[in-house]
């Protein structure tokens, strides 16, 4: 990708396709995987903040350890799906839905 490439590119939508390739190939879904990941880390870091609790206080509402939030937190690990119900719902008090696209 050279900066020609990246003058010429109309959106946010062709300058990711310039760098990690279209939707669908192996790079863009790889690259889209830790978008998502990133996301929900921060959500996580914000939700905990915004409920005055240290990592340590949701870790022991939640029956985890510290270390296991502060990686999710830093987009370190994978994470369940029942586990992220269960830190946001129970420990966070936050309503959690999906929606597929």
């Amino acid at each position: 990708m050279d900066t020609k490439d990246i003058k010429n590119a109309i959106n946010f939508d062709e300058l990711l396709d310039l760098k990690y390739g279209e939707i669908g190939s192996e790079n863009r879904d790889v690259f889209e995987e830790k978008a998502q990941y990133f996301v929900i880390s921060q959500m996580l870091r914000e939700a905990r903040k915004e409920a005055n609790m240290t990592q340590e206080q949701l870790a022991v509402k939640v029956g985890t350890k510290k270390s296991y939030i502060s990686r999710l937190e830093n987009g370190k690990c994978d994470i369940q799906l029942s586990t992220l119900y269960r830190i946001f719902e129970v420990g966070l008090g936050k309503r959690v839905s999906l929606v597929f696209g």
